[in-house]
């Protein structure tokens, strides 16, 4: 994990008071509050509205920062830092955690910027990744080996998919997929609840399979312990072990990270929260920075009652609004105020702007999807003659499919766009391929890679592969006597056991390590793929990542904890232009604006979906999500619904406008009426 440093030996503690005069005691004091007097380099006063600079300057205790949508929340939480430092605390006591490792480093570098280098020593990173570093640590007290690997998704599907077809038999009523499978027993873990509460909550068509789904998750936990294997929920999990049952280590992490401060809290699941508190047992000093409103990533486990009940865990909480926006006008902002007021729980707060603007937002009836995709097109076209790029306008929906119809008026029209979906640089199976070797070179027992790459060789199949498993996942393989089970491309076999041996036998960085097992991987490249050519800029931009660590553990945990995005031919292929429209689901636009933006689809019973009628925390989460997309706009919002949309899942016709917009007055929310032009 970048910036966390081993814990530093205490300096010689002054006299207590007892052992001291009265005349030494008055000096004494006089010297802290001096301290305290310390001229500041930043003129915090100057920098900060008044609710920032109470979050700012508030120093002990806990803290919880309701920021709403705009309101400078990376600006509070950097310069928090900066006063930390200023104020005597040392970097190395402040623990800075994040969703992803960009927000960590975006707030550190400008800590680094308003204050000075000393920022770059505060503990900084995700929880996974701050996970990771400890578990590599402290590994020996969880009976882990060191090099453990990290296993992504994909990877987690292949192995309950493998123990899947053992436990299932092929007569089963149905089953469900490995991807759900999954997905249920990585919510079991991240809620604190059973499997079968979850398939009842959520996936009661499976109930019949409960048992069955018991077993399959029970031998996938045995089957990562003895390949040295740990999926993301674990690395979490393990830690919370950890924090649990050694109270040493858990006094030693929460008098080292004496400052702890949380990014979007209100996206944490139970296991997060279970750390947090751990590590501020000692001192209770965290600053928990987030806002109810946009909590809207349930369905991936975050607990919407972790930033709830924050002040229940933490007595004497001091509750911190941040209520100016500096993004949005105050027209759309009056908009949303509206939406949320609708909200049964939450942290009431009006949020307000200096920014005045005369456009209001629109709510746009539309006869049909296609008559939708055309108006979105038509004003996409009429924007750009105001001078207003595509890069600053969105197009953001309830689900990826509502797009369909728009992206064929936009290829009309040559309106170029972004889709934000697809493959990232990661999933790519050439660049996987190439990590499954680098996996098996740092951790011989690690099987699903060792599969993967057996799978690659001519005349390997799934039924070779199996015999040659118990032969590969061996450490100081001796090749030259190898004696194999299978009579097919024997020579292909033994030289991809050569070519790993030789990583793991010599101490080499991690480029030079790429650079062989690409020169071994080439041949199969070309063999495989038809266009190999634009595959192997992706690869050439794998050996550039490489070149940035010193050893390869470091890279492999930090390819799976924070994936780098597009692939080198998507961006040669056109797919990232100079200026282009960007279409994205509302979840992944969370945290990003745009001058303008168009919300499409807003009919009720899609938005909010027909699901979530019955439940209503769901129709709180669907109103949330309406407020998150609302809230990306600066100045022009667009809301779209058209009346005769046809869901498939109910037969039923959808024609109203979500109810979200119920109730809000004409002079905050306009109606238009599309006319045709003769």
């Amino acid at each position: 994990m970048d910036n966390l440093t081993p814990e530093k030996s205490k300096p010689n503690l002054p006299e207590t008071a007892e052992k001291t005069s009265l005349r030494a005691v008055k000096k004494y004091v006089l010297k802290k509050t001096n301290a305290q007097n310390l001229h500041y380099k930043i003129d915090y006063d100057k920098d900060l509205n008044p609710a920032q600079l109470e979050a700012v300057k508030t120093k002990n205790g806990a803290v919880l920062v309701i920021a709403g949508a705009g309101s400078g929340k990376t600006k509070t939480l950097t310069y928090r830092v900066a006063r930390l430092i200023e104020s005597g605390v040392k970097p190395e006591n402040i623990l800075l955690l994040t969703f992803t490792k960009k927000a960590a480093d975006e707030m550190l570098n400008r800590a680094v910027m308003i204050l000075d280098s000393r920022c770059e020593k505060v503990a900084g990173g995700t929880f996974h990744s701050f996970s990771n570093y400890v578990l590599r640590k402290y590994s020996n007290l969880l009976e882990l080996r060191n090099n453990f690997t990290i296993i992504d998704r994909a990877d987690a599907e292949d192995v309950i998919n493998h123990i899947r077809a053992q436990v299932v038999t092929k007569q089963e009523k149905r089953f469900p997929k490995k991807g759900t499978i999954l997905d249920i027993y990585s919510k079991a873990v991240n809620k604190n609840m059973t499997a079968e509460a979850v398939i009842e909550s959520e996936y009661n068509q499976f109930s019949h399979c409960v048992e069955k789904i018991n077993e399959i998750s029970k031998q996938y936990v045995a089957y990562k312990r003895a390949n040295s294997l740990l999926d993301y929920d674990d690395l979490l999990l393990y830690l919370r072990t950890l924090l649990q049952s050694n109270e040493e280590i858990r006094k030693k992490l929460s008098n080292q990270y004496k400052y702890i401060m949380i990014d979007e809290y209100q996206d944490t699941n139970s296991l997060q929260a279970d750390i947090i508190r751990l590590l501020a047992s000692e001192h209770n000093n965290v600053m928990a920075v987030g806002d109810d409103s946009q909590s809207i990533y349930s369905f991936r486990g975050a607990n919407f009652r972790n930033i709830l009940d924050f002040p229940a865990i933490f007595p004497d909480t001091k509750i911190i609004k941040l209520e100016q926006n500096y993004r949005s006008s105050q027209n759309i902002l009056a908009l949303t105020n509206k939406v949320i007021d609708k909200a049964k729980e939450k942290y009431t707060k009006k949020l307000f702007s200096t920014i005045e603007s005369p456009v209001i937002p629109a709510l746009i009836c539309t006869n049909d999807m296609q008559t939708e995709a055309e108006f979105v097109a038509q004003r996409v076209l009429e924007l750009q003659e105001d001078d207003i790029s595509l890069n600053d306008i969105a197009v953001l929906c309830r689900s990826a499919r509502m797009t369909y119809n728009l992206e064929i008026e936009l290829a009309k029209r040559a309106i170029p766009y972004r889709k934000y979906g697809g493959l990232k640089f990661i999933e790519t199976a050439h660049v996987k391929d190439v990590i499954a070797h680098l996996r098996v070179v740092l951790n011989p027992n690690d099987i699903i890679s060792i599969n993967r790459i057996l799978l690659l060789l001519d005349g390997v199949g799934a039924q070779t592969a199996m015999k040659l498993l118990p032969v590969v996942a061996k450490e100081n393989l001796d090749t030259k006597n190898l004696m194999l089970p299978v009579k097919k491309n024997t020579d292909g076999i033994k030289k991809l056991f050569t070519t790993v041996e030789e990583q793991r036998k010599y101490l080499m960085t991690p480029s030079v390590i790429v650079d062989n097992i690409l020169a071994y991987y080439e041949p199969i490249l070309m063999d495989k793929y038809d266009d190999y050519s634009k595959r192997l800029k992706d690869l050439e931009h794998f050996r550039y990542l490489s070149e940035q660590y010193s050893n390869l553990e470091d890279f492999l945990s930090d390819l799976a904890l924070e994936p780098p995005d597009s692939s080198v031919s998507e961006v040669e292929d056109g797919a990232q232009q100079d200026e282009y429209l960007t279409l994205s689901t509302i979840h992944s636009a969370k945290g990003l604006e745009w001058k303008a933006v168009f919300i499409i689809g807003a009919v009720d019973g899609r938005f909010p979906s027909v699901y979530s009628f019955n439940s209503e925390e769901e129709l709180d989460e669907e109103l949330r999500l309406m407020y998150v997309a609302a809230t990306r706009a600066k100045t022009y919002l667009y809301i779209t619904y058209p009346i005769d949309m046809f869901d498939h899942a109910t037969g039923m016709v959808l024609s109203k406008p979500s109810r979200f917009l119920d109730g809000i007055e004409e002079d905050v929310l306009e109606r238009w009426i599309l006319e045709t032009e003769e």
